[in-house]
């Protein structure tokens, strides 16, 4: 999936606390050549990285709502950016446009169970 990803596009990542979204974010940053280390974005919010493209690791847990989502005013760093997004329940108006909303689920055995949906 990396590999088909343009600068502008979005990634929504949906899934319970501990479910892996840091950890597919961060292979999605290494498929496309973020060398550097990928922590979650928690209490920064946004984490900008440098590989074959820019990317934006942005994680809204923290965030109570989408108008704290619009005062981040991340639009032009967004289109000139792979961002992948960790609860974006929190801006839904951002996951209704993504590209593509991954949803993690951590089963009772420990496996997960990912689903990719392609909006483009």
């Amino acid at each position: 999936m990396a590999q088909q990803l343009t600068a502008g596009q979005v990634v929504c990542l949906v899934g319970a606390l501990g479910a892996g979204k840091s950890v597919f974010a961060r292979a999605v940053g290494r498929a496309l050549g973020v060398s550097e280390p990928m922590p979650s974005p928690t209490f920064t919010i946004v984490a900008a990285h440098q590989g074959s493209v820019p990317v934006l690791h942005i994680d809204l847990y923290r965030l109570s709502g989408p108008e704290e989502f619009e005062d981040l005013d991340l639009d032009d760093e967004m289109a000139l950016a792979v961002s992948l997004v960790e609860w974006p329940e929190r801006a839904p108006e951002l996951l209704q446009h993504a590209d593509y909303v991954v949803r993690i689920a951590l089963l009772p055995d420990l496996r997960r169970e990912i689903r990719i949906e392609a909006h483009v």
